[in-house]
Parts: structure tokens; C-alpha cells; sequence
């Protein structure tokens, strides 16, 4: 179930783009400015609208730390923005005035690549805020463009249809006609396929009406291969906007037939359609690791909704595997496992023998010889390889605390998430202790903090839960 918690009406213009950021929500506009609304509440913050752009703002996105805000626009710059304050840092200027479409962070955040509408990409190193590398396509304007999620290369699209894939020394290394009569958007997916470091689902959509799911695989730093998984059809009109949920398993997708589609990412299967907004809708996005997604439309808003968390996080994701503990998969998540990895000649001998997560874990090259008779020896490495696979990924996933999800001052996992007056989110006890000791400055810029109000921060204490009940490690005090 979907339902509609909010609507920002707050633009005066049609809303271009919106993001998330682990704490805030952005959004911009034709009216020339950027909007930016706590988490927890979707309250505006006291130094918004963010204004100083002379024309439309086309994009607008969070560094991955959520210290930066970029922000594009139509008078051929990119504004850098401080979120926790309001100010300007710098303002890049497009080398060629053409205005600029689309900008993004890299994973690093090291870099942001800003692309116009001449066909030119500018590649901003962020630290010393010069220009680090430069390129441009062959045709059409650049209107899309997202990083992988390790880092390695970047993807744009244009108003052509090209998708084109790029390293940070601005090689293209690959190129594909993706949609007959242009791009608009394309979004990766941030779980890597099948546990595979080297491949990635990325999502792509177009001026054709529909959303291709493309492999894109980058085993070889020099050579990259991408191929169309399926397509998603339901619109009836070209599709201005497509993202990923932070799992993978369902993209939603905003388009000019005013209508929001979210689908299944490996069925295509279409989930629901949204049909409150009455004009266009031109961007769509998820938060970070909560079941909630914002859209953005002609008519001037932004809606938010919230999707029933069982049905986004647990029943969608035991396609490709549960997202609970291996040890409390059940026979048939095993089976969807197999399947997954190419076994499924073996799904009816392990049914047959009920294996379901902890024997799975427990299996050797002896019982799976011995006592599940499995006489392929190939097959026999296979499950074990996957195995292993498995427990690594299992190990990795306990050990590695979000940083979103660390307090800045006790640097411990936050039971207690509270939002002070300089928009970090910090534990309740250790923020009060330091405000308690007359210290009524930011412990994160050391400015002084113009309110001592501390807003519990509900929607990174329920982030933090989802993420403690998928990690056997930390869940046994999971927050109340």
C-alpha cells in the first residue's frame, strides 16, 4: 500500500527536480529557486528558499556526505550551497554560458560533473573548484547522468537518445542508443548484481514512453559492456523521471501522462499507479534507506508518500534474496536463491531435504556430495562459491555502520536521533551533555547555534531500525 503523508506547495513554478539527503529534502524550481524541508517533518528550514540563480533551476542534488547542496540552472551555472546554513560556496560557471541541465557528486565527493545543453560535460574537481576534465557528445543536449556506485565511471544521457558511459579522465568507453527519440533520466541502482562488484543495474527513461533496466558490467577498467534487461511499459506518454529504491528491487517513474508508476524491478510487474498530480510529472525520488519517495510535478508540487515497509523492503527483495538474516531464511528463500544464481536443478533436491539458511550455511563439499547426492562436481562448486560469497557479504554488511547512522560527537550508533538547530543529527544524551556544558556551539562547524531546541529526528531513528533488523550482529536491542 502507498499512501500520500504530504504535499509541499510552497514553489510558485513548475518543480524541476527533487533529492534526498540522510536529513533533508530539495527541491527547485522554474521559479528560480531551491527549496530545502527537514526529514522528520517536512518542515521548510529557516534559510529557505535558497535564491541566486537569475533563471530556472534544472537539478539540484546532496553530496554524498549531505554537506553540499549543487544546483544548476538555465543562467549557465552550478552553485555550490552550504546545508547547513544557507550560503553560497562558490558558483561554477559553464565554460560555454549554455545552460546547465543536470550535476551530480560522485560517490568520493571528490567530483561533480555538470552537463548542458550544448552537449557539454564539465568535470569540477570539488576541492580546489576548478575545472579537472572536460568533454561533450556528438549530439543533442545532455539531460541525465548518474554515477556508478563504486565510483569507477559515470553515465550521461542526451536529448538524442545516447547513453553514454565515461571514466574520470573523461574517456567515453562506451556508447548505446538507448531511446529512439531521447533520454530524460537515468538513475543506478546502489546494490551491485548478484553480490558482483563489477555489475549494476541502471535505469534509464524517454521521451518513448517507456523505463529500460539495463546490466552495466565494468570488469575491465578499459572496456564496459551494457545490455537492456527488460523494458517497463504502462505510461501512455513520454516518461520525464525513473529511481531506484535504496534495495533495487522497485523503480518509480513520474511522466507527462501526469501520472507515477512504480514497478518491480526484476518482474516488471507494475505495483501501483499514482494519479494525484494534475500536470506533468517531471522528477521522483527516494530517501535514503526509509520507505518514503517524493515527486515533483508541473502543478507546482511535491508530493510525498510512504510505501507500507513490508511491501517495498521484505516482499519485493525475496525476488533476488530476503533481506533478513541468512540464518532465518526459510526453504523457499532458498529456493528463490538458487534460482537465482543459475541453480535451479538443484531446488527440488534441497527442498526435498529442507535446507533452508542454517543448514545452507553449514553445507560442505562432503554433504553436498554425501548426503544430498549431488553428483556434478561443478554444481558442487558452484553452491559453495555462492556460499561463500554470501558469508563474506554477511560479514561486510555487520561490520560496516552506516556514517549517517554514527553520532558526530560519541561516534557510536544513535538510539536516540535528535536534529539541533545546525541541522546535524546527533544522540539526545550526548547533544544535551554538550549543551549542558555551555556549549552552545555546533560540534560540527563550531558556529554558534542560533536555537538550543533539539527535534527528535523520527525518520533516521526508523532508517537505523530497518537497518538493525537486517543485521544479526547489532539487532538483538533493536530501538524502541
Amino acid at each position: 500500500m502507498v499512501t500520500l503523508i504530504c504535499t509541499l506547495a510552497d514553489h510558485s513554478d513548475d518543480v524541476n527536480y527533487c533529492a534526498f539527503s540522510s536529513s533533508f529534502l530539495a527541491t527547485c524550481s522554474l521559479d528560480k529557486t531551491i527549496r530545502l524541508y527537514f526529514l522528520n517533518n517536512f518542515e521548510e528550514l529557516p534559510y529557505s528558499p535558497l535564491k541566486g540563480h537569475t533563471y530556472a533551476v534544472h537539478c539540484c542534488c546532496f553530496s554524498p556526505s549531505g554537506h553540499i547542496l549543487a544546483s544548476c540552472s538555465t543562467d549557465g551555472t552550478t552553485v555550490l550551497w552550504n546545508t547547513q546554513n544557507g550560503l553560497k560556496l562558490a558558483v561554477l560557471e559553464h565554460p560555454s554560458r549554455n545552460p546547465v541541465r543536470i550535476c551530480r557528486f560522485s560517490p568520493d565527493s571528490l567530483y561533480l560533473v555538470s552537463g548542458a545543453a550544448d552537449g557539454s560535460i564539465i568535470l569540477w574537481n570539488v576541492q580546489t573548484l576548478k575545472v579537472h576534465r572536460s568533454g561533450s557528445v556528438q549530439d543533442g543536449s545532455l539531460v541525465a547522468c548518474a554515477f556508478a556506485p563504486n565510483g569507477n565511471f559515470f553515465v550521461t544521457g542526451s536529448s538524442c537518445g545516447d547513453l553514454t558511459v565515461w571514466d574520470d579522465k573523461m574517456r567515453c568507453l562506451y556508447n548505446e542508443k538507448a531511446h529512439d527519440l531521447g533520454v530524460t533520466c537515468c538513475d543506478f541502482s546502489s546494490q551491485p548484481v548478484s553480490g558482483n562488484k563489477q555489475e549494476f543495474r541502471m535505469a534509464s527513461s524517454g521521451q518513448d514512453n517507456v523505463i529500460k533496466i539495463w546490466i552495466v558490467s565494468s570488469a575491465d577498467p578499459l572496456g564496459m559492456e551494457i545490455r537492456c534487461k527488460h523494458t517497463l511499459s504502462g505510461h501512455t506518454a513520454p516518461v520525464l523521471a525513473c529511481a531506484f529504491s535504496g534495495d533495487g528491487q522497485t523503480v518509480i517513474s513520474g511522466s507527462v501522462d501526469k501520472t507515477v508508476i512504480i514497478f518491480e524491478t526484476n518482474t516488471g510487474n507494475i505495483l501501483h499507479t499514482l494519479t494525484q498530480h494534475t500536470r506533468y510529472v517531471t522528477t521522483c525520488a527516494f530517501a535514503p534507506g526509509i520507505p518514503l519517495f517524493a515527486t515533483g510535478s508541473m502543478d507546482k508540487c511535491v508530493n510525498i508518500w510512504q510505501f507500507e515497509p513490508k511491501q517495498l523492503f521484505t516482499a519485493t527483495a525475496q525476488k533476488d534474496g530476503p533481506n533478513t538474516s541468512i540464518e532465518n531464511w526459510s526453504e523457499e528463500d532458498v529456493s528463490i536463491w538458487l534460482c537465482n544464481h543459475g541453480l535451479q536443478v538443484l531446488v527440488e533436491i534441497f527442498r526435498k531435504n529442507n535446507i533452508d539458511g542454517k543448514e545452507l550455511l553449514s553445507l560442505t563439499k562432503e554433504s553436498l556430495a554425501d548426503e544430498l547426492k549431488i553428483e556434478s562436481l561443478g554444481l558442487r562448486n558452484k553452491v559453495l562459491r555462492n556460499i561463500e560469497e554470501l558469508q563474506m557479504e554477511r560479514k561486510s554488511a555487520c561490520e560496516a555502520v552506516p556514517d549517517e547512522f554514527l553520532c558526530p560527537i560519541t561516534k557510536e550508533l544513535m538510539k536516540e536521533p535528535v536534529i539541533a538547530a545546525d541541522g546535524y543529527s546527533y544522540e539526545k544524551e550526548a547533544m544535551e551533555n554538550w549543551i549542558v556544558n555551555k556549549r552552545h556551539s555546533s560540534p560540527m562547524t563550531n558556529l554558534p547555534l542560533q536555537r538550543l531546541v533539539l527535534t527528535p529526528n523520527r525518520t533516521l531513528k526508523m532508517a537505523i531500525n530497518r537497518w538493525l533488523e537486517t543485521q544479526p550482529m547489532h539487532n538483538q536491542n533493536p530501538l524502541s
